[in-house]
């Protein structure tokens, strides 16, 4: 019975590696072209998995653009977690570390990609209720998140007493969405960090 627990415990494994690697290929695509500009084919070929293996995994595109956002917001909720998060920081250096974390991202693919959420929220919403329902509450789900940030940053004096923090926090992520489509189309860094100049100075933003 171990050995088949084994070899079992082996072949979930496989399989969840190669459904791992068809989104990471797939994630990459849609970064670059967008969700309806990438076709299963060029996926295909560029993960080198038969399409059998894609309908093994997914029930349609759809369903794989579903799997391609989770995956994504998972990851990107870590990093928030990672800088956001970090109480080993001041709570204006928590925020800095996450805004710095996607202008390294951006200069990483020079600037070819942006934040897939964002992309695909720009290009599905107003085309499938599904998508822009899940899209919807990843960005709420960011937006609280900053805005705890911005709690703790009040709590320690560190940014004015009279942000309001949920509104603080929505503003700063649709801020920040648009600064990424701007840096893409100008292949530039600048947006970003004028951004982050903007809303330092605005919150009142102090060092400790």
């Amino acid at each position: 019975m171990k050995v088949l627990d084994d070899w079992s415990n082996i072949k979930s494994m496989k399989k969840n590696d190669t459904r791992q690697h068809i989104i990471t290929i797939g994630a990459d695509l849609i970064s670059i072209h967008g969700f309806g500009s990438t076709g299963l084919n060029k996926i295909l070929s560029e993960a080198q998995v038969p399409k059998g293996s894609f309908y093994h995994y997914f029930k349609s595109k759809n369903d794989f653009g579903l799997a391609v956002i989770e995956t994504y917001a998972e990851e990107y909720e870590a990093r928030m977690n990672e800088t956001l998060g970090n109480e080993s920081l001041q709570p204006v250096d928590r925020l800095r570390s996450y805004l710095r974390c996607s202008v390294e991202d951006m200069k990483s693919c020079d600037f070819s990609k942006g934040c897939l959420i964002g992309n695909l929220g720009q290009e599905l919403a107003s085309q499938s209720p599904l998508f822009r329902e899940r899209l919807d509450d990843i960005f709420s789900d960011w937006e609280l998140r900053i805005a705890h940030c911005l709690k703790a940053a009040q709590e320690t004096q560190q940014i004015k007493p009279d942000v309001d923090t949920e509104q603080m926090g929505a503003f700063i992520l649709s801020g920040w969405q648009g600064a990424l489509l701007r840096a893409k189309v100008q292949r530039s860094m600048l947006p970003l960090l004028r951004f982050e100049n903007m809303i330092l100075k605005q919150l009142g933003a102090v060092d400790q």
